[in-house]
């Protein structure tokens, strides 16, 4: 298996970035909780930092909805610790990287999805553009998603970011 090879993860799973507590709005929380609940009813292993704000946000969706099923929330932990994960996570992985960590989540699905952010939501949008992997943005949140909707970061790639401003916008390209 290569370093960057998920594949003992399910294979319809999809990695999330977006704010931590300190920059998740309530109206970007509870869009979250929505994201989660649209995922798990879609049979999505969700991929997080697993800290707080928009992380617990879709995760805790997934949960509490009637589709969740258990280990479907995973979280790729910056500490060496399992107990900082947000109450929500199934799988914790802790792996002590630090930000490094945003390499793994950006890495661990063939999608990103990514509403509001700052430096870490582009740092793993940054990632996920120079591995290939498709890049969803919401739109109406502000941030570093709503920036680089419909742009292309460099040379590397002909697809662009990807707008999206709905959930059923959004399941045309999952």
């Amino acid at each position: 298996m290569r370093p960057s090879d998920f594949s003992f993860l399910p294979a319809k799973r999809v990695s999330v970035a977006g704010p931590n507590t300190e920059g998740c709005s309530e109206e970007l929380y509870a869009f979250g909780m929505e994201l989660g609940a649209f995922l798990a009813r879609h049979g999505y292993t969700i991929i997080n930092g697993g800290r707080g704000g928009w992380m617990e946000a879709v995760f805790r969706g997934a949960k509490t909805s009637p589709h969740y099923r258990p280990g479907m929330n995973v979280c790729i932990l910056p500490s060496a610790f399992a107990d900082e994960a947000n109450p929500y996570c199934d799988v914790p992985i802790p792996t002590g990287l630090g930000l490094a960590r945003n390499f793994l989540v950006a890495n661990a699905s063939p999608v990103l999805i990514a509403a509001g952010g700052g430096a870490g939501t582009l740092s793993e949008i940054a990632f996920a553009w120079q591995t290939g992997k498709r890049i969803l943005a919401f739109t109406g949140f502000g941030g570093w998603a709503a920036r680089l909707a419909g742009t292309r970061l460099d040379h590397r790639r002909d697809e662009p970011v990807i707008p999206v401003s709905s959930l059923d916008e959004l399941a045309r390209y999952l």
